[in-house]
Order: structure tokens, then C-alpha cells, then sequence
């Protein structure tokens, strides 16, 4: 990009030139930020419109657009500009814009927003144009724009600085706008299959739902500590429970006090669902009818790349119980061993190393992680999960040491998590009684019992399933992006260093 010259003598410093303009547009047209001006169409109803528009051709047709200038040639006479939908061309010249109109153009930098009014022509090679007829300055820009072509190289400044990142890289803003695209297609897709969408606290003041570090925080007026959510389970089965609906979800904002990578944000989005009268293989057809679906909406096939794979969201994926999975990766034949002393022994002579008080299922677990999750690249359901890591879902029949519950799958990472969930209300006080003795065991100090949900527990939940699709993962394989801060608006970064 060029800067446009004016045909006053002003500082060279980029920044100051443009605080000079700015007094002097003050002095001359007074309010340089007006509140009010009404286009007449996007730039984009506008290239639709007149599609079809000849070469060499003007209209009389006069219509009133406005967007960021992008770009300035021979001395402003023509310039890009750029609304949310796309560009169009404005063309200032002396046979067909005013004089005072013209005054305008040395005092428009790169960056600033003008509105325009014009009449429609298509040039001889072909460009769309307006013809302007006035120009009014909508926003004074006193920074100079990024080089359009290269953007932000620096990929922290990218996500510090947003606004310039979407401003200059037309895959950012096209990401965003799919992520957009994406989460009301997962909301209109809920809807469609009879979910009433509600929403449940933030602030909570007992946290629960999840096995995770919370963020705390102090409410002044009822005088008590609370916590960021980190999951809303606990408050969509009460919802259950109420008799509300059969079917409920919700699209949430969730905070966990954790660690930051390409796949973790401390805070992310979740859908989280909770269906009367189902299981964990209706939510698995669920999950499935849903990516198909939303896969087809942004890429108009259920096939697509992510990096250098070719990925299918086409059904049924590939369902595997986590046992055969291990067994197939190691040899190792978990159901046919008894004890935990078994399972550790059996998992040191297949060379892992395991902790000394682990049981049967965490080694399962572990040895999954190890061997198994790397090599799931197409979407999978992993099932069958350990009772051990896995206290709110009904047990297998005729296998207790697991339950009813699968992981979503795909580039190896963990889409979703279902469960057929546990309505047993003494069961569900045992678990989450053991489960709170052994947070404390770990330090969790500030966990406590939520006698609230066990108490609408003990009013009676119907059988259900219940699932969660990690969201923000989700739009990174839909979006071809390598790590959540791409799709991320304003992810989670380090303080600015001085």
C-alpha cells in the first residue's frame, strides 16, 4: 500500500501526518466522526446487482456505499474500498466528481472509512466503480494499516492485535466468519431435532460437572466466593429433572484454571446436551448426522483436508470398544485380566510405566492414551470406557468394570465425550462422595458436595444420554486450522511485556 499524499506540507512521521489531517478536517468540515449516514447497499448487494453490467458501461443509477480504504492510486483518483462483504472501486476525477468533493482527497489516508455517493459504471477493463459525486469523511484513521499483502508476520501480534489481523488476512476473516456459520449451524441443528436451548449460571458457587481446576472469583453483595463454570451438567440435568423438556442444550462459555497449547484455551466452548429416554449410541448418531451436516455447510461435501490429510464426516464413523482397541495396538487382553495388581504387572511387561496404586481401568486408560488415541486420524467412537475414570455413566451389562460411554475421535484429538448417564440417585451420591475424597486427597480444597443437584437427583431424573462436542476443536478441523488460537477471537495470552 501507498499512503496518499496531501498538498500540504505535513510531518513525515506517518502517525503525525495523520493527527495534522485530522485538526485540519476539524477546522474545515468540523465533526469528522458523524453519527449518522445510511448507505444504500453493501458492496456486495452492489457486485451482485450490477453482475451483469458491460464494460465501458455507466448507469444513472445512484446509490450511497461506505467501507475502509484500502487502497490509493494517482493521488487519490481512484481508491478500493472495503465494507464487511467485499470491495468496490471509487472513481474521482474532475469530469464527474465536484470540486469540493475532490478537496476531500488529499486529506484521505489508507485505513480511513469514507462513505461515498456516486453513480454505478463498469470501467473498460472491467472493474466495478462509483462515479463519486460526494465524499464524506466517516472516520478518521490516526493509524497506519499493516501492508495489506504480508499483514501481521508476527503470529503473537496476530492474536493481541485481532482487529489488524482481520483487517489485513482475508483466511482470518473468512475463518471467523465459518466459525460464525458453524456454531449457528450446530444451534439450528439442536433446534431442529426438537432441543430447547436454555441457559445455566457462570458464576456457580459450587463447581462441578468436570474433573478440573476452576477460577475463582469473590461476589461482593451476597459476600461468597464463587467459580467460573466448568462445565453445566449439574444445572442441564436438573433442567431434566424439572420436566422442563425431554430434550435440552446449551452452547457455553466454560473456564478451567489449566494449561494453554494449540488445542487448549483456558477458556472454550462447549455444546452440551442432555436427552430423556436415550443412550449413548442415539448420541452417537447424533454426533454424526450433526458434523455431516455442518461439514456439508462449509465445505459442500462431507469430505474435506486438514493440513496434509484427507478427512470423510461422512456415517456411520468407526466405533470401537476402548479393551479391543489396546488389544489390537499391544496384545494386551485387559478383559481377561482380574485384579489391578494384573493390570499394572501386565502393563510393566508391555514396557509402560505405571504408578503403583493405579487400577485396572486408569491402566487401560493410560495405555490407550499411549498407543491408541495418535493413530485415530478419521472419526472414530472410541467406547466402553473404565468404570474407574468414568463415575457418571451406566455400567456395561454383564461387564461392570465398564460403562456406556465413547469419546469422539478424529486427527487424534477428542471431539466429544457421551455418556448413558447415571439416574441412580444413591449411586450418583456414592460416586461423587468418593469422587470429592479423593479432589481433597489431590489438594482440591475449595470442592465441595453439591447437595443441591443430589437432592433434584433424589426427585427422579429419567434414564438419558448425554453428551458434549468441544467446539472450538471442532471449527479448527472444519476451518483447516493448526492450533485454537486461530479460531479463538481473543484467546488467552500472556501480559504485554513492557
Amino acid at each position: 500500500m501507498t499512503e496518499t499524499k496531501t498538498e500540504t506540507a505535513l510531518s513525515s512521521d506517518a502517525t503525525e501526518v495523520r493527527a495534522q489531517k485530522l485538526k485540519l478536517l476539524r477546522e474545515k468540515i468540523g465533526d469528522v466522526y458523524p453519527a449518522h449516514f445510511h448507505r444504500t447497499m453493501t458492496n456486495a448487494e452492489l457486485a451482485e446487482k450490477y453482475q451483469n453490467l458491460e464494460a465501458d458501461v455507466e448507469t444513472q443509477d445512484v446509490v450511497t456505499v461506505a467501507g475502509r480504504v484500502y487502497s490509493s492510486r494517482n493521488s487519490g483518483m481512484f481508491m478500493d474500498i472495503h465494507d464487511a462483504s467485499g470491495k468496490i472501486q471509487i472513481f474521482s476525477h474532475k469530469d464527474v466528481t465536484p470540486e469540493e468533493a475532490r478537496d476531500m482527497l488529499p486529506m484521505i489516508d489508507i485505513g480511513d472509512i469514507i462513505g461515498i455517493t456516486g453513480t454505478v459504471r463498469r470501467t473498460k477493463r472491467g472493474e466495478l466503480s462509483i462515479n463519486a459525486q460526494s465524499i464524506i469523511m466517516l472516520t478518521k484513521s490516526l493509524l497506519p494499516m499493516p501492508e495489506k499483502w504480508h499483514g501481521l508476520s508476527d503470529i503473537e501480534l496476530r492474536y493481541r492485535k485481532r482487529h489488524l489481523d482481520i483487517m489485513t488476512n482475508e483466511e482470518s476473516k473468512l475463518r471467523f466468519q465459518q466459525r460464525s456459520k458453524i456454531v449457528s449451524g450446530i444451534r439450528r441443528f439442536m433446534e431442529n431435532d426438537g432441543f430447547m436451548e436454555v441457559e445455566t449460571p457462570m458464576l456457580q458457587a459450587i463447581y462441578g460437572g468436570a474433573t478440573a481446576e476452576p477460577f475463582k472469583t469473590h461476589h461482593n453483595t451476597l459476600k461468597l466466593d464463587m467459580y467460573l463454570r466448568i462445565a453445566p451438567e449439574l444445572f442441564l440435568k436438573r433442567t431434566l429433572v424439572s420436566g422442563l423438556t425431554d430434550k435440552v442444550f446449551e452452547i457455553n462459555r466454560n473456564f478451567r484454571n489449566e494449561g494453554v497449547s494449540t488445542r487448549h484455551n483456558p477458556e472454550f466452548t462447549m455444546m452440551e446436551c442432555y436427552w430423556a429416554y436415550a443412550d449413548y449410541e442415539d448420541m452417537m448418531d447424533l454426533v454424526e448426522r450433526m458434523f455431516a451436516q455442518l461439514a456439508m455447510s462449509i465445505h459442500g461435501s462431507t469430505e474435506f483436508k486438514f493440513q496434509d490429510k484427507e478427512l470423510s464426516f461422512k456415517g456411520p464413523f468407526k466405533r470401537v470398544p476402548m479393551p479391543d482397541a489396546v488389544k489390537e495396538a499391544t496384545g494386551i487382553d485387559f478383559l481377561a485380566i482380574k485384579t489391578d495388581e494384573e493390570a499394572r504387572a501386565a502393563a510393566k511387561g508391555a514396557g509402560f510405566e505405571v504408578e503403583k496404586d493405579w487400577t485396572w481401568g486408569e491402566c487401560l486408560a493410560f495405555i490407550f492414551e499411549e498407543k491408541v488415541e495418535g493413530t485415530l486420524i478419521q472419526p472414530s467412537h472410541v467406547t466402553h470406557f473404565p468404570k474407574d475414570i468414568s463415575p457418571f455413566a451406566k455400567e456395561v451389562p454383564g461387564e461392570p468394570r465398564l460403562v456406556e460411554r465413547f469419546e469422539t475421535y478424529c486427527n487424534t484429538w477428542e471431539l466429544g465425550n457421551a455418556f448413558s448417564e447415571l439416574n441412580d440417585p444413591e449411586e450418583q451420591r456414592r460416586r461423587m462422595v468418593e469422587q470429592l475424597e479423593q479432589a481433597h486427597v489431590r489438594g482440591e480444597k475449595d470442592k465441595q458436595l453439591d447437595d443441591e443437584f443430589l437432592d433434584a437427583m433424589d426427585q427422579g431424573m429419567p434414564p438419558a444420554g448425554g453428551l458434549g462436542i468441544g467446539v472450538d476443536r471442532l471449527v479448527m478441523l472444519l476451518t483447516d486450522s493448526p492450533s485454537i488460537r486461530d479460531v479463538i477471537l481473543f484467546p488467552a495470552r500472556r501480559a504485554k511485556a513492557d
